[in-house]
């Protein structure tokens, strides 16, 4: 198998438990911002304590740290939207909005890195929208969980174009995580209390069942899965992984079906829509996996 393909199957596992996210942020009954803010500790401890013993935890210069303290605050503050989105609508409308962020990325991309923009990409990209406004057309009843997905779709797409630069100067991709980790809980430290005050909290410390979903969430659901996106990213574009990443809602979804039984609260729109997104994926990933053969 070679690197590039290697990197592709990095990046299917990674999506794969990525699906658990939005089931898990269901189960778990506190506020979107609490969720994500133990989420980070539990994550940064776990993530330390595995470098420190394995003598991998190095000291990185100022301005790299910041590069990754940002990066950080931009997943963090993607997953405080993206599960603010489930609890104001359902796991399954959340996660078909997720697929917005290859429509964002095949535009952002392009602009911030400076290279000419790929036509096949931004029609693929215009597609998944196309899917999310037949659901958001045919049931509006979401629409403040579908406008909160659009936002973690965004800043969800700017994530891995930073992250590209950074794992070009970090070679190992659990130290990338460990600072980004730490710098989101920094910022969500200090944007939480705004945030409560539009979104309030009916309690902020997890009940005994909420401790176990968020150690399964932290553990699986973002040490593993941060750090096999980023090492994915060395040898695939943002774009790749992004588009990659829209079938999460499948596994996802799949889930919510299965377990909360979602299917009864959606219509023909939410099919029709989803159906296109997952056409968008595995044309391009067909196209991708051809140029890389």
């Amino acid at each position: 198998m070679n690197s590039t393909k290697k990197a592709f199957l990095q990046l299917h596992i990674a999506v794969f438990l990525a699906g658990f996210t939005g089931v898990l942020g269901r189960l778990i009954q506190i506020n979107e911002g609490w969720l994500v803010w133990y989420r980070l500790i539990l994550s940064s401890v776990m993530l330390l304590g595995y470098l420190y013993f394995t003598g991998k935890l190095v000291k990185l210069d100022r301005k790299v740290l910041l590069q990754c303290f940002f990066a950080g605050s931009l997943i963090t503050l993607h997953w405080v939207l993206f599960y603010g989105s489930i609890k104001y609508a359902n796991v399954s409308v959340a996660l078909v909005c997720f697929a917005a962020t290859g429509s964002f990325t095949s535009f952002l991309e392009p602009w911030i890195n400076k290279h000419p923009f790929d036509v096949f990409e931004m029609i693929l990209g215009l597609l998944v929208l196309v899917g999310i406004y037949f659901v958001f057309h045919f049931d509006t009843q979401y629409m403040t969980g579908i406008l909160l997905g659009l936002g973690a779709a965004f800043l969800s797409a700017l994530f891995p174009i930073y992250n590209r630069r950074l794992v070009q100067k970090i070679p190992d991709a659990t130290v990338i995580t460990l600072y980004e980790l730490i710098g989101g809980w920094f910022t969500l430290s200090f944007v939480l209390p705004f945030y409560l005050k539009l979104s309030p909290a009916k309690y902020s410390f997890p009940t005994s069942m909420d401790w176990l979903w968020l150690f399964i969430l932290s553990l699986f659901c973002t040490v593993f899965v941060l750090h096999l996106a980023i090492s994915s990213l060395k040898k695939i574009s943002a774009f790749t992984a992004n588009l990659t990443y829209n079938l999460e809602p499948v596994y996802g979804i799949t889930l919510a079906f299965a377990i909360f039984h979602e299917n009864r609260e959606l219509n023909i729109g939410f099919y029709i829509g989803i159906a296109i997104v997952i056409f968008s994926v595995f044309a391009h990933s067909w196209r991708v996996w051809r140029k890389k053969a």
